[in-house]
């Protein structure tokens, strides 16, 4: 492969956030780039800069004329719930049968609807419309949110807060002796990201100076101390201990708190059971009484260190708007994701034809680098706007009503409508999103296998997914459904399902087997 294409490639399947940075590197190790000041820079008019020809692509229903509005601002606004949308039931039962078609009319390629606009006379001669990469003007979101934030690139991932640093902001204001304050540092480092305390006190013992001559005692007194920091529960060395401190810190007034510390101490594996004939038996209470208990340790927290755990918040931006504006679906680049960088017209200027110095040859050399840069982000874009774009021609379904209407699409389906090889549509797809009126997702969300109907037809696995969700959800908690009798169920709606099959989408939606969703009413 060439250079240029090996570049191409490697650009196409960077996600937003590294694409950035390859910029940044780019235009670090290339003079010839630079980025475009649309408030400051002399060049940013019409004549000095090419345009090319990125006008929103739309899914037509009826034909109708090409919409040019920003949808940026549209989706900002939008109540996905406030739309009155067609009965998705109406839907499914009139498509689950039939095999799926791409919907809406075929949307030309932007690389044949490029402008030919020249630049400006007063720019060199081998300047070309490949020198400026400037597709979109940027919105007024492009700012960090705060409005504020000079530091957003190098706080956005900043760290948070960990279980050990909330612990030792806490004990610095405590008035502790060197020994307490050596074993109190000692138990913080022992904590897991959980907060659960993974050491023994012997160990904390053995590990503190001998002239100390400190005792088991002393130990379990400053675990106490910790325990009852914020969050109360902390340093806990198992489950019933941090239940049961955070039972015993509520006030004596509160409904089932004896029943609950009862349980906890006595009965939590026949409550994981969910064996609640037993456990109203053994405390000899009626079920409403017991639901009571029940719900007093449900609302505890087992890990009470987790919400404090350190971790990087990833921040995703979508790479491409889809909304729907007078009953047609619009699909755009995200104006914030669109870099705006150019050859540098100065340094351009400065090679002379037929000069063939070292230093006009460096010239060159980085002009050339320039221009394939921006040709390869070009490409990007293009690839990535014509395959979102049919993506949203087929599961206009999806968009319409929901997960449940979500077609069978794999990649070849999309390499063959956007003429593609599937390895291009599957670097693509990869790291970017689409942000919809019903939410943000992955391009590879919209993929899916399919499962056969009795009538010859298709359906998506997704789709299936959101059938057993919606049966779990509207079952009855006291008699859950059985994986069979899921499977029986979507049989009656001529969905073919294996058992087995049913097992492994409901453990990918993280929904428990029917013996542990059993509950009181």
């Amino acid at each position: 492969m060439t250079p240029q294409l090996q570049q191409a490639i490697r650009l196409l399947q960077l996600s937003t956030l590294d694409l950035e940075l390859e910029i940044q590197q780019a235009l670090d190790s290339n003079f010839m780039l630079e980025e475009i000041d649309p408030e400051a820079d002399e060049y940013s008019t019409e004549e000095d800069i090419a345009q090319p020809d990125t006008e929103n692509r739309d899914t037509p229903e009826d034909g109708g004329d090409e919409i040019t509005e920003s949808i940026a601002d549209e989706l900002l606004s939008m109540d996905p719930d406030s739309s009155e949308a067609p009965d998705i039931q109406e839907y499914v039962d009139e498509n689950l049968g039939s095999v799926p078609e791409i919907d809406g009319d075929t949307v030309a390629d932007t690389s044949q609807q490029v402008a030919e606009e020249s630049i400006g006379d007063e720019l060199p001669v081998d300047s070309a419309w490949e020198d400026v990469f400037d597709d979109f003007t940027p919105a007024s979101s492009s700012a960090p949110m705060d409005g504020g934030d000079e530091n957003y690139l190098e706080t956005r991932n900043a760290e948070d807060a960990s279980i050990q640093s909330h612990l030792q902001d806490q004990i610095s204001l405590l008035n502790l002796t060197e020994q307490d304050l050596f074993i109190a540092l000692a138990i913080i480092d022992g904590l897991n990201p959980d907060g659960v305390l993974e050491l023994e006190t012997e160990d904390i013992l053995q590990s503190a100076p001998a002239e100390w001559e400190l005792e088991i005692e002393e130990v379990e007194a400053v675990l106490n101390l910790i325990q009852h920091l914020d969050p109360v529960g902390v340093a806990s060395r198992s489950l019933q201990e941090c239940l049961a401190i955070q039972l015993r810190e509520l006030p004596d007034t509160t409904p089932g708190k004896e029943h609950a510390l009862e349980v906890v101490n006595n009965y939590i594996g026949q409550l994981a059971n969910r064996d609640y004939t037993l456990l109203a038996r053994k405390l000899k209470i009626k079920e409403p009484q017991l639901k009571e208990v029940i719900t007093l340790i449900q609302s505890l927290n087992p890990r009470p260190g987790a919400d404090i755990a350190a971790g990087n918040t990833d921040y995703v931006e979508p790479d491409v708007l889809v909304a729907k504006k007078n009953g047609q679906w619009l699909v755009e680049l995200n104006p914030k994701c669109t870099p705006r960088i150019r050859v540098n017209q100065e340094y351009a200027s400065l090679i002379r034809r037929g000069d063939t110095s070292d230093d006009s040859t460096q010239l060159r050399n980085h002009l050339q680098e320039a221009k394939w840069f921006l040709k390869s982000l070009q490409q990007r874009n293009d690839t990535l706007l014509r395959v979102a774009t049919k993506i949203v021609e087929y599961q206009r379904g999806f968009l319409e009503y929901g997960e449940q209407a979500m077609k069978p699409l794999v990649l070849h389906d999309i390499a063959k409508a956007v003429d593609l090889h599937e390895s291009t549509i599957s670097r693509v797809t990869t790291q970017k999103y689409m942000l919809t009126p019903s939410g943000m997702y992955e391009l590879k969300y919209f993929f899916s296998s399919h499962v056969s109907t009795h009538t010859g037809g298709e359906v998506s696995s997704t789709a299936i997914r959101a059938l057993i969700k919606k049966l779990v959800a509207e079952e009855n908690p006291r008699k859950p459904l059985s994986d069979s009798k899921i499977a029986k169920l979507l049989a009656e709606q001529n969905i073919n399902v294996a058992r087995r099959t049913i097992a492994k989408y409901r453990e990918g939606l993280m929904i428990p087997p029917s013996n542990e969703r059993k509950q009181l009413i």
